[in-house]
């Protein structure tokens, strides 16, 4: 039986449930004092609750309190260890911790074990959360669904994704929330496959969704440009009016625009009531990828009017758009505009955006003075931007001092060389050219194999270069053979590599051969397969090299079909034999 307490007690705990300020809380608190109240532990623990958990408190003051326990309940324990689980310092939630489990007076319970994973969460520490399971195993807690939900996302954070799984599929018992973390799980750890194909797995569970479930499903689809299971769930959140929440229809936009279907990201904007900052973005973003500086100038025009702040990702998304369009004088218009008009800082992708518009533009002498102006100096992207830049302009002297950076700051890596070798093929240097050769085969580094994703009808199919994994491999080179027929027919000239290394070189990756190249095995089969008015969409690790681009437009003039390709930097819309990016790339 519980202690029965006194009038008074039980009306200052009234008050303190209705509390709404630290002011008014500290008068509750000289109210206890003076009546003498403050060891009753139901007060005591509401005090500390207040301060620790709520926006209104103060996790300074909740230690003060907590200090003047005589031996503080697990319940006290567990809301300092919230409090500072969800604070700027996460550290302070683990040191509790383990003050607690030597405490003769109070054992860790659901909440304690929740929260503590939270902050190893936030911590990324990987050690901790693995000793936390074994107490959690210990002290029979294995079992218990939140506790197991939250070793999923301190797993999932910590990157021990085969952990993560683990205690997924040995839970006898799983809410929606658990199905959430693991594909929140799959999708932050990049296993956008996995991911989805947990949509499959809660299909044939019979699990019903919420707005956070298409959230995390439509991230996925974005990354690897899954339009028709982006479609469908579309239509689910649709059923579901899951659309009316701002978060489910930017995560839509999202999907639509990196689908590469801005008509229906635009759509799904004009239809939302409520819209932030991160709708608006997502748009401006989304016309920059695909090179549409214009558009995405408009919006921001249209974003100001309708009175909604930008932000840093903002005019990353403008100065993408400029890049790609070669809109230079608006390109460093809104750059300057960033910190003279709206007080916001350039950071290093803001830097690496004027650093990628200089050097498209040919003007790689201000490039390389943006880059030694600013602090970020030492930073291997802007070097590696600058080194991208030469090959597309044949200038092998500052591509030589972009890769002397690189190799000194110790972050160059296979495709640099790559880079550098074609640079130095371009202009018939063949004894730079024999020098990346031996720098790669001394150092032993070993080259990203670049691959193409191509979505057909709601399977997503993977290539890689001279792939024949492929069940449909035979076909798929038959259909090639084919292709590369017509495409000669129409004009098409295959580019000859043999100045540079045997092959093709595209950014980070070094192939074979060009004829075999991964989209070009991704087009063969989606012609093979698909009906004549379906486009094909591609997704792209690499920058798409100058060989497969030529081929595509012939493709696309070939054999009447729309084409849309995202490569790593943006996207290409092949139609009629040319290109949106005006061969500006």
């Amino acid at each position: 039986m519980g202690v029965e307490l006194s009038p008074k007690a039980n009306a200052i705990i009234t008050v303190l449930q209705g509390c709404n300020s630290f002011k008014r809380l500290q008068k509750i608190h000289a109210h206890v004092i003076v009546n003498g109240l403050q060891h009753i532990p139901a007060i005591a623990n509401q005090l500390l609750h207040f301060c620790a958990v709520s926006v209104s408190g103060c996790l300074l003051y909740a230690q003060l309190l907590f200090q003047h326990l005589h031996n503080p309940q697990t319940q006290a324990w567990n809301s300092l260890i919230r409090g500072f689980a969800l604070s700027t310092s996460p550290l302070q939630a683990i040191l509790y911790y383990n003050h607690m489990i030597f405490s003769s007076t109070s054992h860790p319970d659901t909440f304690t074990f929740s929260f503590t994973l939270k902050a190893c969460e936030r911590l990324k520490a990987q050690n901790k959360c693995q000793e936390l399971h074994g107490s959690v195993i210990q002290r029979g807690y294995e079992s218990d669904v939140v506790v197991r939900t939250n070793l999923i996302r301190s797993y999932a954070a910590n990157g021990l994704i085969e952990s993560a799984t683990m205690v997924f599929d040995e839970m006898t018992e799983r809410d929606l929330v658990s199905w959430n973390a693991m594909i929140s799980c799959y999708s932050q750890a990049g296993l956008h496959h996995e991911a989805l194909d947990m949509y499959t797995y809660m299909r044939n569970e019979g699990v019903e969704f919420d707005g956070f479930t298409l959230v995390g499903l439509l991230s996925s689809c974005a990354h690897v440009g899954a339009l028709n299971i982006g479609i469908h769930l579309h239509q689910i959140a649709c059923h579901k009016e899951f659309t009316r929440n701002v978060y489910v229809g930017n995560a839509l936009i999202d999907m639509y625009a990196k689908c590469g279907n801005l008509e229906d990201a635009l759509c799904v904007f004009n239809g939302m009531h409520k819209r932030d900052v991160f709708t608006w973005n997502s748009m401006i973003v989304g016309y920059g990828v695909h090179g549409l500086g214009d558009e995405a100038i408009n919006f921001f025009k249209k974003m100001l009017v309708a009175g909604v702040q930008p932000n840093s990702i903002t005019f990353l998304g403008l100065l993408c758009g400029c890049s790609h369009q070669g809109l230079l004088k608006m390109g460093v218009e809104y750059f300057n505009m960033m910190s003279s008009m709206f007080n916001i800082k350039h950071g290093i992708k803001h830097i690496g955006c004027m650093v990628d518009m200089y050097g498209r533009a040919g003007k790689l002498e201000k490039a390389l003075e943006i880059i030694r102006s600013y602090p970020s100096e030492n930073d291997p992207v802007l070097w590696r931007t600058l080194l991208g830049s030469c090959k597309i302009h044949r200038n092998v002297k500052i591509g030589e001092i972009a890769m002397q950076n690189l190799v000194q700051l110790e972050a160059s890596s296979a495709g640099d060389f790559i880079l550098l070798a074609t640079t130095y093929a371009s202009t018939k240097n063949a004894q730079g050219v024999a020098k990346m050769r031996k720098l790669i085969k001394s150092r032993g580094i070993k080259t990203i194999p670049g691959w193409s994703w191509i979505e057909v009808g709601d399977q997503i199919h993977r290539f890689i270069v001279e792939d024949k994994s492929h069940p449909d491999s035979r076909m798929i080179y038959q259909k090639l053979e084919e292709v590369m027929r017509r495409v000669i027919l129409a004009g098409y000239i295959e580019e000859n590599f043999d100045m540079s290394m045997p092959g093709s070189s595209t950014e980070g990756c070094l192939e074979a051969s060009s004829r075999y190249h991964s989209e070009k095995l991704a087009i063969a089969f989606g012609l093979a397969i698909t009906s004549e008015e379906t486009v094909l969409r591609i997704v792209k690790n690499l920058r798409v090299c100058r060989d497969c681009h030529v081929f595509t437009k012939f493709v696309s003039k070939a054999f009447s079909r729309d084409i849309i390709v995202r490569d790593r930097v943006r996207f290409h819309h092949f139609k009629d034999g040319l290109c949106s990016c005006k061969d500006y790339w």
